[in-house]
């Protein structure tokens, strides 16, 4: 059995029906899809771990455009319903490079609109070939139900003291469950949720959740009237938190905000806290929290598969990554919509504002102010060398404990390295993950090198500076 779903992008459907001859001439006995082909990825998760599937295809370039001129990807999800680990990717890799030739069979059609099972007979070749059609929302909603306290936020969107919220599904694949789920279910208004019917294109707008692409969302916001506003990505694993008045939750920020209020969560008070993950190039604001809390926090490579590993082996339940990716151990993908229903719980049960639950967490922790800055579109051949000469001069040993003014502010080199990472589970050895500077304070300077292919590469500067003071914590990131 395999799992299939798409962000509803251009192409989809056409590629899910290649999916499904071939499949059936190559011996999959069953495919479960999504209604139209719609299944978010942390819905792909769900489902792959509920019915014990093989694995998954999800059909997504995630925050890329879309369109005939955009951007198609096809993702590959294992058994734990997380993404491939790097050996099988290389394995599948490698057997591209070999084939010669495919089976398929070209003339079997199946009707994605219609729930339910289709069976064919494909001439005794193999069993019988089954197709399910599945609602996109119901199963994931069901795990939902048994993580949160689904009356406590109701009552926080429909009670006495309610709130609004702005929900934006930039046309991607969560306008489905943002309906059913926050306006159905959970009694938010219809029109709280905007741009909430899938497109090919995406209308036209990368469905990247920041405030270059949010911008609809930001404005509503700027207005004062909502008190939360959410927006997803095309396949519905990252999300932006959005306070009144357009005060913006960075993405670190919220992974260590969620991390000290997980006792606002049903699941976490049942299953407790064993550890937390972050990505390298995430901000260490979550460290701050972990050392409070007295739990280890794992700091891997960029990637989801390397969290799958940490909490398959018990190890880790929060994890998260600076590009807007969060999730728990409930499944093995990153989850935009848990995230915002983590963040209504805490409302809920703290009855503060956005801003003011953030202003509290900076006040007790200090503010890790944090910025990123990406150089696309470069020549291969031109950012290695960038990279392999900025390598040379920061592990020199005459740049250790050299010290650096930035206005009033002194950062004195503590250490550098070029960032590798040892799976602690398998004892797997991941070399060359960017290079780190972190200064005496604990702010940091990151040089990484990301989406690289033979054609374009680009350099990402993630830059964070550690801020203890509350009376410093009201300026703006680019200013420090």
């Amino acid at each position: 059995t395999m799992v299939v779903g798409s962000d509803g992008r251009y192409f989809s459907k056409t590629a899910i029906e290649i999916v499904v001859q071939m499949a059936a001439a190559n011996g999959i006995g069953r495919l479960v899809i999504g209604q139209n082909g719609i299944l978010s990825t942390p819905a792909v998760s769900c489902i792959i771990r509920k019915i014990k599937a093989a694995g998954g295809i999800i059909l997504t370039a995630s925050h890329s455009p879309g369109g005939p001129g955009g951007e198609f990807g096809v993702k590959f999800e294992v058994a734990n319903g997380g993404p491939a680990p790097d050996m099988v990717s290389e394995k599948i890799y490698q057997i591209s490079k070999t084939l010669e030739e495919y089976a398929i069979c070209p003339d079997l059609r199946v009707d994605l609109s219609r729930l339910g099972r289709q069976e064919f007979d494909l001439e005794n070749k193999f069993k019988p070939f089954r197709v399910e059609i599945v609602d996109s929302v119901e199963i994931y909603l069901n795990l939902l139900r048994s993580i949160f306290d689904f009356n406590a936020i109701r009552n926080l969107l429909t009670g006495p003291n309610q709130i609004k919220i702005r929900i934006d599904a930039m046309n991607g694949v969560m306008g489905p469950y943002v309906r059913r789920i926050l306006c159905d279910e959970l009694g938010a208004p219809a029109n709280s949720a905007i741009n909430c019917i899938p497109l090919e294109d995406f209308g036209g707008q990368p469905p990247d959740p920041n405030l270059t692409y949010a911008t609809a969302l930001l404005e509503a916001m700027k207005g004062g009237e909502y008190g939360l506003g959410a927006a997803f990505d095309a396949d519905g694993d990252r999300y932006m938190i959005l306070g009144q008045n357009g005060f913006f939750v960075n993405a670190s920020d919220s992974l260590a905000i969620i991390a000290a209020n997980l006792s606002c969560i049903p699941y976490f008070c049942q299953m407790g806290v064993r550890g937390f993950g972050r990505s390298m190039p995430t901000s260490t604001a979550l460290d701050k929290v972990a050392k409070v809390m007295k739990v280890p926090v794992y700091e891997t490579p960029a990637g989801w598969r390397y969290f799958s590993n940490l909490m398959d082996s018990g190890r880790c339940s929060l994890c998260g990554e600076e590009s807007f990716g969060t999730g728990s151990d409930h499944l093995r993908e990153k989850d935009g919509l848990w995230a915002v229903l983590v963040w209504l719980s805490i409302l809920a049960v703290r009855k503060q504002s956005v801003e003011e639950i953030v202003r509290d967490h900076w006040a007790k922790f200090g503010r890790h102010y944090y910025c990123r800055f990406d150089y696309e579109a470069l020549e291969p051949r031109t950012a290695y060398f960038i990279m392999r000469d900025l390598e040379a001069l920061i592990t020199d040993k005459s740049f250790s404990h050299q010290q650096f003014a930035v206005g009033n502010n002194i950062y004195s080199v503590e250490r550098t390295d070029s960032f590798e990472y040892i799976d602690p589970v398998d004892g797997t050895v991941t070399k060359r993950q960017g290079l780190r500077i972190v200064f005496s304070d604990a702010s940091r300077l990151i040089f990484r090198m990301s989406a690289s292919s033979h054609v374009r590469a680009t350099l990402r500067i993630y830059a964070e500076s550690y801020e203890k003071d509350p009376s410093q914590h009201n300026k703006e990131p680019q200013v420090m």
